[in-house]
C-alpha cells in the first residue's frame, strides 16, 4: 500500500515486553504500535472496557456500527489522549465462548469458589457470584487449569481454544459468551509516532485497520466452525448451554455492577450512557432484521 515507504516489524507477544505491558510500552515509545484488547487496561482506563467488551452487550455488527459512525471511536479516542496514545479498531472476535469448567453449572451456586481466568467487567460480575477472578496471560491458561492453578478459563472460540489445548484439560465447553459478545481488538499508537508520520501514510495505516478489523472477524467465524466440530468429535467434551438462570443472574449481576461503577467515576459514566443509548437504538433495529430472520430460520 506504500510502496516500501512504511515498514512494520512485527513481534509475537512476549518478544518485547510482557503482553499485559503493551499499553505502558506504547505510551512510552518504547514500541510505537501494539495490538490488544482494551480490557486488559481496566486498572488505568475504567471506560475503555466498552470498547472491547462488555456483558450482555452488542455484537460485532453493532459495536462497529457504534464505533464507525456512532461516536464510540472519538470517545475511545478521548479516553487514551491523557496516554499519548491513539486507538484504532483492529478486529472481532465475534460471540464468543463461555468458557471451558472442570464442573458442571447447573445453578448460581455452581459458580460460587470457582477460580476463573477472566478480564474484564465480566470478571467483576462473576466476582458478585462468589467466583474468583485470575487474570493470566493467554499463554500461562494451559497450565493453570492444567495444575489446577484454576478451576475453569475462558479465552475465545473454539479455534484459538483447541490451539492452545483447553478441551485437553476441563470436562465441559460452555456458551453463550455472555462476558465478550463482540469482542474488539485494537491497534494502539503512540502520539507522537503518528505525528511524525506524513498524511498519507497515516491514512493507509487507518484503511488497513479498517481491512483487518473485518479479516479477523470473518477468520474468527470461518475457523470456529472446523474446530467446535473436531471438538465435539473427540468425545471427551460436553459442549453446554449455560442455564437460562444462570444467564439471568449474571445479567441482573452485570447491571447492578455497572451502575455502582457509573455513579463513582465520570468518564465511566458518560461512556456507558453513549453505549447503553446505542444499544437501545440497536436492538430495535435488531430485533426486526437479524433477530427475526434468524427465528424465521428455525424450524
Amino acid at each position: 500500500m506504500s510502496r516500501g515507504r512504511l515498514k512494520v516489524q512485527v513481534y509475537a507477544g512476549g518478544e518485547l515486553v510482557p503482553p499485559l505491558q503493551v499499553f505502558d510500552a506504547v505510551s512510552q515509545n518504547t514500541v510505537q504500535m501494539g495490538h490488544a484488547a482494551a480490557h486488559y487496561w481496566a486498572g488505568k482506563v475504567p471506560a475503555a472496557q466498552f470498547m472491547s467488551a462488555m456483558p450482555f452487550g452488542m455484537t460485532a455488527k453493532g459495536m462497529n456500527a457504534w464505533l464507525y459512525l456512532g461516536g464510540g471511536l472519538e470517545l475511545w479516542r478521548e479516553l487514551y489522549k491523557p496516554f499519548n496514545l491513539i486507538p484504532f479498531p483492529a478486529g472481532n472476535t465475534g460471540v464468543q465462548m463461555g468458557g471451558w469448567f472442570n464442573k458442571k453449572i447447573e445453578t448460581v451456586d455452581d459458580l460460587k469458589g470457582l477460580k476463573m481466568r477472566l478480564p474484564g467487567l465480566g470478571a467483576k460480575v462473576l466476582a458478585k457470584a462468589g467466583v474468583t477472578p485470575i487474570l493470566l496471560a493467554g499463554g500461562e491458561i494451559y497450565t493453570a487449569l492444567e495444575r489446577g492453578t484454576i478451576d475453569a478459563t475462558e479465552w475465545a472460540a473454539p479455534f484459538h481454544d483447541k490451539r492452545f489445548g483447553l478441551h485437553r484439560v476441563a470436562k465441559y465447553y460452555y456458551y453463550p459468551g455472555w462476558h465478550e459478545p463482540g469482542t474488539v481488538l485494537e491497534l494502539i499508537i503512540n502520539r507522537q509516532a503518528w505525528a511524525d508520520l506524513p498524511e498519507d501514510l497515516q491514512k493507509i495505516i487507518e484503511v488497513a485497520a479498517r481491512s483487518i478489523n473485518q479479516w479477523i472477524y470473518a477468520e474468527f467465524e470461518a475457523l470456529n466452525i472446523k474446530a467446535l466440530r473436531e471438538i465435539k468429535a473427540q468425545g471427551r467434551v460436553e459442549v453446554l448451554p449455560f442455564p437460562s438462570e444462570v444467564l439471568k443472574e449474571l445479567k441482573r449481576l452485570t447491571v447492578e455492577t455497572l451502575d455502582e461503577k457509573a455513579a463513582k467515576e465520570a468518564s465511566f459514566k458518560k461512556v456507558y450512557e453513549a453505549y447503553k443509548k446505542f444499544q437501545a437504538d440497536h436492538a430495535a433495529w435488531n430485533a426486526i432484521s437479524d433477530n427475526a430472520y434468524s427465528k424465521a430460520l428455525q424450524p
